[in-house]
């Protein structure tokens, strides 16, 4: 039966075109898929698409027809909607073409742009920052919790003697669950977090003392060299997440369910982080590549910056290229005092940590005089994050985020790359219809953001960037 009374009934999903984050227009991702439109017409919506929305990631205008659409030009699309849905911001000449009281729902970055943000609301156009939106209260799987859990026990000891600030954690092996791992292994302030690829033999480790402590997950680990018997031979500590899964994995889980309640505000709910990580790396290593063709990948000095899932994505990729081993840098290993070490010698940087707001622009991780001084030339840093001058990241060099237009730039012998919108390097289809799912799960089903301004859902009203106008 169709919903008769939806507050946001006339919808306009628009296309991609030169806007403040999109010179040149290179970003041909749309905001909704035609599958997915035709979930919103089933609703009793009715959606109108500008004519080519989706011809930049293959969908034909046809596609949108069969789904219940209807096709406008670019001069009718914004006229008498209540909604417009786009990707990213909106360029600055479309914003006069919008009703009064209309909304926006959209990338809007409202810290980067902030001209553009004063059109909007002096313009009285309400907008919904999809990059703000979280979810409420926050959702932990299983066996999220169990890598959480398992993680915590391992470090039970040194947390208790006062020794963890003296610990080398090592990560053998790459798996979704030893990745929920390492965010608690970080949270922990260990003196160093490494991640370790699978094949690494003994004679390769440089730590097995009463300090190192060997974490991995025999569900997934094939230990073809007999790695673990002999660390287990050394005086460093060795912790199977999948043996602790066997012995207390559900008693555990129960445990810390009741202990912890949800936290009001979780994850992002639409994005495309762990992507954006992955092609990120993937455009680090091949910068790496070129800049130094005699160097073995495997054998490079890498570092990634912060534990989160733009991070963990970096990490991912990382691993998959066959690194051998990973330094993965919390608060203590970016301390001023100590990032200098890891920076020594270094071939690929990567940055997946924010710093918070009111620091921006004052404090750095990486600073212009570790690029003069301490990286050599020919290294890459990758910056996930990326920012504006108004909003700056934790690389320096980074004034504003770079555009495919011109990806990465050089200072002083160091390449440096921080596009907006990793994912358009290779994987614009398959991140445009993961958003595309996700825009619509807001919409009509766990936040039913359709029924309007006046009943948002607390994860969705905290995203109200401009507004409430009527």
């Amino acid at each position: 039966m169709k919903n008769t009374s939806i507050a946001f009934k006339n919808i306009a999903l628009v296309k991609e075109i030169e806007s403040p984050e999109n010179p040149g227009g290179l970003e041909k991702r749309v905001g909704l898929t035609p599958l997915d439109v035709g979930q919103l017409t089933s609703s009793g919506l009715n959606v109108f698409v500008e004519f080519g929305a989706g011809l930049g990631v293959g969908f034909e205008d046809d596609e949108y027809i069969k789904n219940g659409a209807k096709l406008q030009k670019a001069d009718e699309i914004y006229k008498n909607k209540e909604m417009i849905i786009k990707f990213k911001g909106p360029s600055l000449e479309s914003i006069s073409q919008m009703r009064k009281g209309s909304t926006l729902f959209c990338m809007a970055h409202f810290d980067s742009f902030p001209a553009r943000a004063k059109m909007l609301e002096d313009n009285e156009i309400n907008v919904i920052a999809m990059e703000e939106i979280l979810e409420s209260p926050k959702v932990q799987t299983s066996e999220q919790i169990l890598a959480r859990v398992g993680m915590a026990t391992a470090l039970k000891d040194f947390i208790k003697n006062k020794t963890i600030k003296d610990l080398r954690i090592f990560i053998i092996g790459r798996n979704e669950r030893l990745a929920g791992a390492v965010r608690r292994a970080g949270n922990r302030n260990p003196k160093s977090l490494n991640m370790l690829y699978e094949d690494i033999s003994f004679d390769e480790l440089k730590h097995t003392d009463k300090n190192s402590m060997y974490f991995y997950d025999s569900k997934s680990f094939n230990d073809k060299n007999s790695l673990i018997s002999k660390i287990k031979q050394t005086a460093s500590k060795v912790f199977d997440l999948h043996a602790f899964e066997l012995e207390n994995g559900i008693e555990a889980i129960y445990n810390y369910k009741e202990k912890h309640k949800p936290f009001e505000f979780g994850l992002r709910r639409i994005e495309c982080l762990h992507v954006t990580g992955r092609a990120g790396a993937r455009y680090g290593i091949k910068l790496l590549q070129e800049n130094k063709p005699n160097l073995d990948i495997k054998d490079a000095k890498v570092v990634v910056l912060g534990y989160g899932n733009v991070a963990r994505g970096a990490i991912h990729e990382i691993y998959n290229q066959g690194f051998k081993n990973i330094n993965i840098l919390g608060r203590t290993q970016t301390a001023e005092e100590n990032i200098e070490e890891y920076l020594k010698d270094v071939d690929l940087v990567v940055n997946g940590a924010e710093i918070p707001k009111e620091i921006r622009g004052i404090t750095y991780l990486v600073c212009n005089d570790h690029l003069k001084r301490v990286i050599p030339k020919g290294s890459v840093i990758i910056d996930l994050v990326g920012g504006s001058q108004t909003n700056r990241s934790a690389i320096e060099a980074v004034l504003d985020c770079t555009f495919l237009t011109n990806p990465h730039f050089v200072q002083d012998g160091v390449t440096v790359s921080a596009l907006w919108g990793w994912p358009m390097l290779g994987m614009m289809k398959e991140s445009a219809i993961k958003y595309s799912s996700q825009i619509v799960d807001v919409l009509i089903k766990r936040e039913m953001l359709i029924d309007g301004i006046g009943a948002l859902s607390s994860g969705v009203k905290r995203a109200l960037v401009c507004g409430p106008f009527k």
